[in-house]
């Protein structure tokens, strides 16, 4: 008997483990019986077990017994309890692609596919653009003149912008556009980033989500011939009008309102839209001259259709349309890229200045999902990126060049353990930048991956720039042309808030929207209870609901194995350095699809409102998916030794935090008889998964405070100036100086310890060591210019008692000549 159960217990494991179909589970079954047959069962017992064999298999194997039976009262129960869906909600479930996003939702990630997915590569013509075009601007665009004396770019910058085609970086070639890439959408962005975020944010929302992106996607051919030119050349600057003050976040329900009606226009009655609105937030808004606005249009008159409510539309407004107010400026934290709000009541326009035309009213919730999409994964996080590369290589340098207690304080161990974040965060960062920007480029648009990375890249810069000002102290918190990290400080909570608010972002939208678009089989069920035809329903549903038992049976039984064994026995597609990254994440791919179908199953429409357990859920989701980006860069860039302490530190850093999630999750499940459930099948044998040790940090943090190819490759693409009268030109000069002078410093102290010299300074001791012979007359000028450009490097700057205003107003003639 005990070993029947045993055989019989270990059969379910093997079929549960490889998601077996039902006739292999029916064929088990027999197996089973037979066993029983020859293991000496009573007759009574043989027949017993048959009887209940032979039901299990009529029952769940399909056909119309198991949906009479079970599927099509499942599918009353579910169509009565599942939450409303409203429009908006559908078209933003259903809008963008799913793509590797839905491997981690399985529960076993084909590392293969990853790993198969072509490596993000400019052009000639691109990289040509990036490397003169782009880097021609970034000299251009100094910040502290931005932001000190033009409270915008340069004339001069704008006219190059214009000029260069900046604006028209996603607009076709048959435009006059330069119909770029994502890749390198993404790489100017970052960029320019490095050096003034009215450049990048000036150059990235004409290019981002507004009226290129949705002339492209959905204008009518008219619209095309008419803007995109214009857009592309510069003599339009266009704006996108969304947020109201009375709708932020839940921008579905803006109280914007149009209404169709005939009105006059240009001498002639024409069909057209009365509209009212009132926006605030909208960039390069104050300077537009065409103006996308997003509304909710009303057909009373019915001179469309049937429908009155028609829904959001959006519509192109030139700005200097009768009624249109373009308002002031907003002064978002000591930015100027421009931004501010503008409102019209009653401003009367032709109904085909909707997007698209007629036929597109309605449409624009949908078009704007799409877009966002694409658009959220570039913008961003290349800006983002951008602003830590600048936190990472230069406070590395400067934690080199500054000393304290005859020490660089990069080598102090409090010091490392901001670096090593900032490293490792990078790393990570980085390489999601890259490979969503990959994904937009092979044609999708990556609606759950875009929201990951605009989370969890600017919540990590966040993180990397407190952590670059805690080590820069006093030179940080001094605001002034030579302060290369104070503007970055103050702006950050504006990427926070933007495209979606992080809170929000976090809450309601990774896993609310991936558990429906990404699962193998939650959208096919919510398919069926939509289905109006009862026999397609009754079939669709069956089949659905019994593969998501199976999935849910299967990622229930691996959790198990796989946290007994460790993973250990998964095959990999990589090497021995990183066998056990992907072993692990396996094994936390299978975690978090059992925990998911827990809670959905469990919890049902009340998880739409447990925003804490879906938040985490949302995290363990991201935290799979910037890992595989992290992997997936490590493999792309040929394995470098160097950069493994970086791959190393962002996956343990993001499996700990993967397991913290998981820890608060189950902690506050509901059901606490489940949640002992569930804990014992995701840490059968203890909780894994620990944070980077100390001896890892430190490899990350030497890795910042010395010149290599490890650190160029970390904070590739950055604007680096070659001279030093700027603040990064000179840190750059000081690091090499400093490497070259730490050799020679290092003689003259030993002479000094040893007593073969001696003097009071520092530069006593060196005129000493020189007239002792102990270093050569370059020697000497080397320790010099080091000295030197220490000095500049640890600065601050200071201003006259009025901050510098007079000598701002003057005429730019005097101030050159002063």
């Amino acid at each position: 008997m005990t070993g029947f159960l045993v055989t019989l217990l270990a059969l379910f494991l093997v079929l549960a483990y490889l998601r077996a179909r039902a006739w292999l589970w029916s064929a088990g079954a027999f197996l089973a019986w037979f066993a029983a047959l020859a293991g000496g069962f009573s007759m009574t017992g043989i027949i017993a077990l048959a009887l209940v064999f032979i039901a299990l298999a009529l029952v769940l194997n399909p056909g119309r017994l198991r949906r009479q039976l079970i599927s099509d009262r499942v599918l009353a129960l579910y169509r009565r309890i599942l939450p409303p869906m409203s429009q908006t909600e559908r078209e933003a479930i259903d809008a963008g692609t799913v793509w590797w996003d839905a491997d981690l939702f399985s529960g076993t990630p084909d590392w293969k596919r990853l790993l198969a997915f072509p490596k993000p590569a400019l052009t000639p013509e691109e990289q040509s653009f990036l490397d003169n075009e782009t880097e021609q601007l970034c000299a251009l665009a100094r910040d502290w003149e931005s932001t000190q004396i033009h409270q915008d770019l340069s004339p001069e910058a704008w006219k190059y912008v214009k000029e260069q085609g900046f604006l028209g970086m996603i607009i076709p070639k048959k435009y006059g556009g330069k119909e770029f890439s994502a890749t390198l959408h993404s790489q100017v962005i970052q960029k320019l980033s490095t050096r003034s975020s009215a450049a990048a944010v000036s150059v990235m929302v004409p290019n981002s989500l507004g009226p290129a992106e949705l002339l492209m996607h959905y204008g009518t051919e008219e619209q095309k011939d008419h803007y995109l030119p214009r857009l592309a050349r510069g003599l339009e600057i266009p704006a996108f009008a969304l947020t109201n003050p009375h709708a932020g976040s839940d921008a579905a329900a803006i109280p914007d309102v149009g209404v169709v009606c005939k009105g006059m226009w240009q001498g002639k009655e024409v069909l057209g839209m009365r509209l009212t609105w009132d926006k605030r937030y909208i960039t390069l808004g104050p300077i537009c001259t065409v103006l996308g606005l997003a509304f909710r249009l009303h057909d009373p008159e019915h001179l469309l259709g049937e429908q009155e409510d028609l829904g959001i539309t959006c519509a192109l407004v030139p700005a200097d349309t009768p009624g249109v107010n373009i308002g002031r400026r907003h002064f978002p934290l000591n930015a100027v890229f421009q931004n501010g709000p503008n409102s019209g009541k009653d401003v009367f326009m032709p109904i085909d200045w909707i997007i698209g035309g007629p036929k597109m009213a309605g449409q624009g919730w949908r078009m704007l999902m799409e877009c966002l999409a694409a658009g959220r994964s570039i913008s961003l996080p290349s800006s983002n990126v951008g602003m830590t590369k600048v936190a990472a290589r230069a406070t590395g340098a400067y934690a080199r060049v500054r000393t304290q207690f005859k020490t660089a304080i990069g080598k102090f161990e409090g010091i490392e353990e901001p670096l090593a974040r900032i490293g490792g965060n990078l790393y990570m960062m980085d390489a999601a930048r890259m490979m969503t920007a990959g994904a937009v480029d092979l044609g999708e648009k990556p609606s759950v991956p875009s929201a990951i990375v605009k989370y969890h890249v600017t919540e990590r810069a966040r993180i990397a720039i407190n952590d670059a000002m805690d080590i820069l102290g006093g030179k940080g918190i001094c605001l002034g042309p030579n302060n290369f990290m104070g503007r970055a400080y103050q702006q950050i909570p504006v990427a926070i808030t933007v495209e979606g608010a992080n809170i929000l972002t976090r809450s309601l939208i990774i896993f609310g929207q991936g558990a429906i678009r990404c699962h193998p089989y939650v959208l096919k069920e919510f398919a069926a209870t939509r289905e109006p035809d009862e026999r397609k329903a009754s079939h669709d549903f069956d089949a659905a609901l019994f593969g998501h038992i199976g999935f849910t049976l299967s990622m229930a039984v691996r959790a198990l194995v796989l946290g007994l064994t460790g993973a250990r026995f998964v095959r990999t597609p990589a090497g021995a350095g990183t066998r056990r990254h992907y072993q692990k994440l396996t094994r936390l791919a299978t975690d978090f699809a059992m925990l998911a179908d827990f809670c959905m199953l469990f919890l049902g429409g009340e998880l739409k409102r447990k925003e804490k357990i879906s938040a985490r859920l949302g995290d363990i989701l991201s935290l799979l998916y910037l890992s595989s980006c992290a992997l997936k860069r490590f493999e792309d860039d040929g394995r470098p030794e160097e950069d493994a302490p970086l791959l190393h530190w962002s996956v343990q850093d993001a499996l700990y935090r993967a397991r913290l999630a998981m820890d608060g999750l189950i902690a506050n499940f509901p059901n606490k008889l489940l949640a002992s459930l569930l804990w014992r099948l995701v840490y059968p044998i203890g909780r894994p998964f620990q944070h980077p040790s100390d001896k890892l940090g430190h490899k990350v943090a030497r890795l910042l405070i010395e010149p290599g190819a490890a650190r160029d490759r970390l904070t590739a693409g950055m604007y680096l100036p070659q001279t030093e009268d700027d603040p990064i030109g000179c840190l750059e000069a000081a690091l090499l100086a400093t490497m070259a002078a730490e050799p020679i410093e290092a003689r003259i102290r030993a002479a000094h310890k040893a007593g073969s010299m001696s003097g009071d300074t520092q530069e006593e001791l060196e005129r000493a060591a020189l007239a002792a012979g102990i270093i050569t007359p370059e020697e000497h000028t080397q320790l010099q210019r080091c000295a030197r450009l220490r000095d500049e490097v640890i600065r601050v700057d200071d201003f006259p008692q009025d901050l510098g205003r007079a000598e701002l107003e003057q005429p730019a003639a005097q101030r050159a000549a002063a």
